[in-house]
């Protein structure tokens, strides 16, 4: 009898544990879907939640951004009385600097905390960026205005508040618009340099004269530089219309620029570094990866010939999906017209599907996949304008 009471306990206690395995099961997969729903992209949105048995009882752990994914969650659980640990970030140890400035010419952010991980962006000094965590050598969790998401050393950004940052979004900026140059001490460029600058470099203008624009850095520094190489940039901004023609003149004054994996700026360009630069000169805030790029835009029908492709254009390669996986885009491009294409890949250089051109290119010929107009998309088909961005405006 005791026998049989004993094995009666073990049975119950294994039901109990096949039972709780199941309702885990359940729970993963609803936060799958939650995650599907709201977040399914893990390089713009943070939802990286877990459930787990303590004690007896469900508790969800991990961290997001998402405040309406969390409650979305919880209300699809609420009958399990399942314990919340999730954390929102903005984490607590920010306090109330949970915006950042970028503070150096081009700041490099890194798909983890330490400087020797892969180069995932880049973003340009004057750029505000949202903050949501630290770690305690001081590497900043940031989401840039393309909604990307990666790590930044604390030193290459300025910390603020939300007023502080609304406030430098208020202020009258300059925008550097050569590829490269120089912050001097003083109107003369003989007395010393406080920072290089390249393109798009944003700083906070404090008078204008004898040639030059006195500015003031994030961090308090002033700076003069040269007014013929800068401009005001809310004039800048009015004055930007995505044309065809503006995105192929930009496109070739990044010529020869050398390829960086994650480059985003003059310093170095990946494909899609390269042609989300290229349409933030004409007034575009692009996605930051091709893959995400192709989403945006006017969709271009190729199915026969290029014959429908005008310039300015992005042409998209990569692979076909099958049975297995998905397709893949893998690199992005410019249509010049007369079947040529300006593309980052060594360097910004100038390629063609002509087979008779000198510059032809088989493998672009062979995995070109589609194409998208940006020109006819202003603030429609994903296609986002700097001043309708709460970054920049």
């Amino acid at each position: 009898m005791k026998r049989i009471l004993v094995l009666i306990f073990f049975i119950l206690i294994l039901i109990q544990s096949m039972n709780a395995q199941t309702d885990i099961k359940n729970i993963e997969g609803q936060i799958l879907e939650v995650k599907n729903t709201f977040a399914p992209d893990k390089r713009t949105a943070i939802f990286d939640i877990h459930i787990a048995e303590v004690a007896g009882k469900f508790v969800l752990s991990g961290e997001t951004n998402l405040p309406g994914a969390k409650e979305y969650l919880l209300k699809k659980m609420v009958e399990l009385q399942i314990k919340d640990e999730i954390k929102l970030l903005p984490g607590d140890n920010l306090g109330e600097k949970t915006f950042g400035i970028v503070n150096i010419s081009v700041a490099n952010l890194r798909a983890k905390p330490e400087h020797s991980a892969e180069l995932a962006t880049q973003a340009t000094l004057g750029t505000i960026v949202k903050l949501y965590k630290k770690t305690d050598d001081g590497w900043y969790f940031v989401q840039t205005p393309d909604d990307y998401i990666s790590w930044v050393d604390g030193e290459a950004i300025q910390w603020v508040s939300k007023v502080e940052a609304e406030s430098w979004k208020r202020s009258e900026k300059i925008i550097f618009t050569t590829n490269y140059g120089s912050a001097f001490e003083k109107s003369d460029e003989n007395n010393g340099v406080i920072s290089d600058l390249v393109f798009g470099n944003l700083l906070k203008l404090i008078s204008s004269g004898n040639n030059y624009y006195q500015v003031e850095f994030p961090d308090g520094r002033e700076a003069f530089i040269r007014q013929s190489e800068a401009g005001l940039f809310s004039e800048w901004l009015k004055n930007r219309s995505c044309t065809p023609e503006g995105i192929i003149s930009t496109a070739k004054k990044f010529m020869g620029i050398p390829y960086l994996w994650g480059g985003t700026s003059a310093k170095g360009l990946d494909c899609s570094g390269f042609t989300k630069t290229v349409l933030f000169a004409n007034g575009i805030v692009m996605p930051r990866d091709a893959s995400q790029q192709v989403s945006v835009g006017e969709t271009i029908n190729t199915d026969q010939d290029f014959s429908n492709l005008q310039p300015g254009d992005l042409l998209f390669f990569g692979f076909p999906g099958d049975h297995h996986r998905k397709e893949r885009i893998t690199h992005v491009a410019i249509y010049l017209g007369e079947n040529d294409f300006i593309h980052s890949s060594g360097r910004v250089m100038i390629n063609s599907f002509d087979k008779a051109k000198n510059n032809f290119s088989n493998h672009r010929l062979t995995t070109f996949r589609r194409a998208k107009r940006i020109v006819t998309s202003l603030n429609q088909n994903g296609v986002k304008s700097i001043d309708s961005s709460p970054f920049y405006k």
